[in-house]
Formats: structure tokens, sequence, C-alpha cells
């Protein structure tokens, strides 16, 4: 296709970003099943787990897909509990913990940019409530 440009379709990203997160909602899918299976559990009624904000996961998305590909497995009903983790940094240099906001790394205490992310880039099943 040299030299020939290809325009996308409207709505392109969304459909990307779906696709983003059905892959993430199978892999929790896929770990609520596992934990049931070896624990010899009839049913997944919850799947609790921990989003940093710097996931960069659609909430929305992850679970409509998750919604999608629960249905007739013993997972089918089973609600998410999404707990946002804040993106927290400390300061190398004065050692202040602060909350890093639109990926502004900077200290706000002594203006060093070298820091220890401590929170935020969190994306995992924290529990799983079956019967």
């Amino acid at each position: 296709l040299q030299g020939r440009r290809e325009f996308l379709p409207a709505g392109w990203q969304m459909r990307w970003k779906t696709m983003h997160e059905m892959a993430i909602a199978e892999g929790i899918l896929d770990i609520a099943l596992d934990y049931a299976k070896q624990n010899n559990a009839r049913k997944v009624n919850e799947v609790g787990l921990l989003l940093g904000e710097m996931s960069g996961v659609e909430v929305d998305s992850l679970e409509f897909s998750f919604n999608m590909l629960v249905q007739g497995t013993i997972a089918e009903g089973a609600v998410l509990k999404i707990k946002n983790v804040p993106l927290i940094g400390k300061c190398s240099k004065c050692g202040r913990e602060f909350h890093i906001e639109h990926y502004d790394f900077w200290c706000p205490e002594c203006e060093n940019g070298v820091l220890t992310t401590i929170s935020g880039r969190e994306m995992q099943v924290e529990y799983l409530e079956v019967d």
C-alpha cells in the first residue's frame, strides 16, 4: 500500500479500547473460574479489583466486556467491585509523598523530578466471593 493513505472509520478508537478491556476481562474471568474450580465453588458472586489511576483501563468498557464473557458460566451475574487506587509518588530528594495529577511527576515541595511510584499502576484481582 505504498503511497496510499487509508482513513480509519469513525469510532475505531472506541472499538480498540473495548478490545483492550475485553482481553483484561478474559484474564479476570480466567482467574475467577480457576479459583472456583480449585475450591469446588458452584458460583462466583463478586470479583474485587484494584485498578490504579495509571492503569489505562476504561471501567465502562471493562464492565461491559466482563458481563458479556460471563454469560453461560458459573460467574454469570457476578459483580465487579472496582477500587480505584490513586497515583502516588514519593520524592527521592525531600521524601514527600504526593498525589500525581495530570501526569505531573514534579515534586510540589522541592520541584525535584525524580520519584518512586508508590501506587497507581495496579491492575489485579484483590478478592473473589464464591459459593
